[in-house]
């Protein structure tokens, strides 16, 4: 299941409050600010910062 569009639009990174884009085939999501990725488990965003990664790119 992919993540609702709803939900989508109104997600943000915990830490910059920059919207997130779904990324890696839909496993995560990135915010372009901080460059961390959120993983996504079960259909559920796992918004927490101690659970991103952090991508450069």
């Amino acid at each position: 299941m992919v993540i609702n569009e709803d939900l989508l639009e109104i997600l943000v990174c915990p830490l910059c409050k920059t919207p997130v884009k779904l990324v890696n085939e839909g496993t995560g999501l990135k915010c372009e600010t901080c460059h961390r990725v959120y993983p996504i488990r079960d259909d559920i965003p796992v918004m927490l910062i101690d659970e991103a990664k952090i991508e450069e790119t």
